[in-house]
C-alpha cells in the first residue's frame, strides 16, 4: 500500500468508518485540496473491525491525522449495532429490505458524531466537515437525509464560538446524498480508491464480512451493476 503525504491547506474533518461510503467522502475532500482529518468512532458497535479499515483508509489516502474517539452508545442500547439482545437481519438479497428504519438503526448516531466533528473543526480553524451519508441506496435512517444535514448545518452555525464571532461559516458537505451505491463505487474507482481497504458489514464472522446484513447486499448490488465483484466478499464463496 502506497503511503501519501497530505497536500491540501484547507482543513477539513471527514467522518470516517472505514466502509465504502465514508472512504469515497474523503477521496473527495482530498482531490477537492482539503487537508483531511480524519474521525471515527469506537462507540460499542460489535462491528469494531471498520476501525482497522479505518486506519487503513487514512493511511493510504493521505489524511493529515486519525482520531478515533471513545464513546458507550451500549449504555443506551436501542440498535442491532449496540444491543446484544438485538438481532442484526439478514437476508438473501437487497430488495428484500423494504422501506421502515430498521433495527440497525442507531439513535442519534450522526446527530452524535457531526457533534464531535464539529468541536474539533472549530480547534482546527476549519470549516468544512464532509460525511457520507447517502439518501438513495440506503437503509433508510433518517440522519441520512438532505433536510436533516441542512437543519444540523444551521444549527450548528449558532452553536460555536467560531460561528457567533463571525471565524467561520461551517459548511457541511455530503457529495454522496444524490449517488446510487454503484456511482459512488465508480466515482471511488476514478480517485483511486482500493474498496479492499474498506469494511462495511455490520455482523462480521472473524472479521470477515457476512455477505448476507443490509449494508454487505448493498455494497454487493452496486459492485454488480458494475459487472464487478465486491472485494469484501470475494473471498466468501
Amino acid at each position: 500500500m502506497a503511503e501519501y503525504v497530505p497536500t491540501g491547506t484547507r482543513n477539513a474533518v471527514v467522518l470516517l468508518s472505514g466502509g465504502l461510503d465514508s472512504t469515497t467522502a474523503l477521496a473527495i475532500a482530498i482531490h477537492e485540496g482539503y487537508r483531511a482529518h480524519t474521525l471515527s468512532f469506537r462507540y460499542g458497535q460489535r462491528h469494531t473491525v471498520e476501525l482497522d479499515a479505518a486506519a487503513r483508509v487514512t493511511k493510504a489516502l493521505g489524511a493529515a491525522r486519525h482520531i478515533v474517539a471513545d464513546i458507550d452508545l451500549r449504555a443506551f442500547g436501542g440498535s442491532a449495532l449496540t444491543d446484544d439482545a438485538l438481532a442484526v437481519p439478514h437476508r438473501t438479497n437487497a430488495d428484500e429490505m423494504g422501506d421502515t428504519i430498521p433495527v440497525t438503526y442507531v439513535p442519534a448516531r450522526n446527530t452524535i458524531f457531526l457533534s464531535f466533528a464539529l468541536a474539533w473543526a472549530e480547534t482546527l480553524d476549519a470549516s468544512d466537515i464532509f460525511i457520507g451519508v447517502n439518501a438513495l441506496d440506503y437503509s433508510g435512517y433518517p440522519d441520512c437525509r438532505p433536510e436533516y444535514i441542512a437543519a444540523y448545518e444551521a444549527m450548528a452555525n449558532l452553536a460555536t464560538k467560531a460561528g457567533v464571532e463571525g471565524q467561520q461559516r461551517l459548511r457541511i458537505h455530503t457529495p454522496l446524498i444524490r449517488l446510487t451505491k454503484a456511482a459512488i463505487i465508480q466515482r471511488g474507482l476514478e480517485l483511486g480508491v482500493d474498496f479492499a481497504w474498506t469494511h462495511s458489514c455490520y455482523d462480521p464472522v472473524d472479521d470477515r464480512a457476512c455477505g448476507s446484513c443490509d449494508s454487505c447486499l448493498l455494497r454487493r448490488r452496486g459492485f454488480a451493476e458494475l459487472g464487478m465483484i465486491d472485494p469484501a466478499l470475494s473471498g466468501n464463496g
